[in-house]
């Protein structure tokens, strides 16, 4: 039986929910062995019971919060030569694809980001060229290792780990290149973008007001996106920017608030399961992928929506 290896995502020795996409996607090749590089080890084990893990292996010897994305690539290629796995599978954030990128060069192997898909022969589907684009595509040179987008799947629950094992590494001193300060991003109580199964998004059309797709957000339990009009215009943060040069996500239920549905924005969001939009302009090109759209006034459409949400609630 071949070995899949996975990275266990967590931020403050919370597991996220892309941690049980990779394992559902890893179980479709073989056996997943996930890996944990993290101080917050005791916090994470016990939340990987319920996922489709086989065995875990906790990497110490190193201070993962400290020192940077170097020390956990650095790990991982020591496990990658350890276990000789399959396939490694990572989730596809910014971070992600960093370590992802660092341990091809250690390893000498072929990397894959953004997948939305993996068969069993490690044959991965990506979503390219602003969404215009499926490619197939296979690592044919080392390990592979495979990035995956958020929400690509629907993860499946399992028994959680029947093995756990400590590693203990060596480091050198450029894999302990370190973090000279960190600051938390701040919580607005909502869901994360990458991960939310519902993102509510404002563009240009807001005017920079986005109370409208925040009380609508908060009703149905969504993130908030933001288009980078908005965002480089000031008046969202650019971490909640969705788009080529921002977020890739891919929830069930996306609703464009005020955005025109540029190419950039739409390589961002386009692999949605259900797009709805809300335009003033019947001629916006985000209703050209839109699988529901409302011509009219978000200031109009949103309240209308939100307590109609709240109604059906209550």
């Amino acid at each position: 039986m071949s070995t899949v290896l996975i990275l266990v995502d967590s931020v403050g020795g919370k597991v996220s929910k892309s941690t049980a996409e990779l394992a559902t996607f890893g179980k479709r090749i073989g056996d997943v062995v996930a890996v944990i590089c993290s101080s917050d080890s005791a916090a994470i084990l016990p939340q990987l019971n319920t996922l489709s893990i086989d065995k875990t292996i906790t990497c110490t010897g190193v201070d993962f919060e400290k020192f940077s994305t170097g020390a956990v690539a650095a790990a991982l290629a020591s496990v990658v030569a350890k276990e000789s796995p399959a396939a490694v599978l990572i989730a596809s954030s910014a971070r992600g694809k960093e370590i992802a990128g660092r341990l091809a060069v250690r390893i000498d192997s072929g990397v894959i980001t953004d997948a939305i898909d993996l068969d069993s022969e490690i044959i991965a589907t990506q979503s390219i060229f602003g969404g215009s684009t499926t490619v197939h595509s296979i690592v044919t040179h080392g390990t592979p290792i495979i990035t995956m987008r958020g929400n690509s799947i629907e993860a499946i629950a399992g028994s959680g780990p029947a093995g756990a094992e400590d590693f203990a590494l060596t480091y050198t001193d450029g894999d302990r290149a370190a973090v000279l300060s960190l600051a938390p991003a701040k919580k607005s109580g909502r869901p994360e973008l990458t991960e939310a199964s519902i993102i509510v998004s404002g563009g240009k059309g807001t005017d920079g007001n986005f109370t409208p797709v925040e009380e609508l957000a908060d009703a149905l339990g969504a993130a908030v996106g933001a288009s980078r009009a908005a965002t480089d215009a000031g008046w969202y943060p650019h971490s909640f920017q969705v788009g080529q040069t921002g977020k890739t996500v891919s929830p069930q239920l996306y609703i464009a608030a005020g955005i025109s549905g540029a190419i950039q924005h739409r390589a961002g969001m386009q692999t949605s399961k259900t797009i709805v939009a809300i335009n003033k302009d019947p001629e916006a090109p985000i209703f050209d992928v839109a699988d529901f759209g409302v011509v009219g006034d978000l200031f109009a459409v949103l309240p209308q929506v939100r307590d109609g949400v709240i109604a059906k609630k209550s």
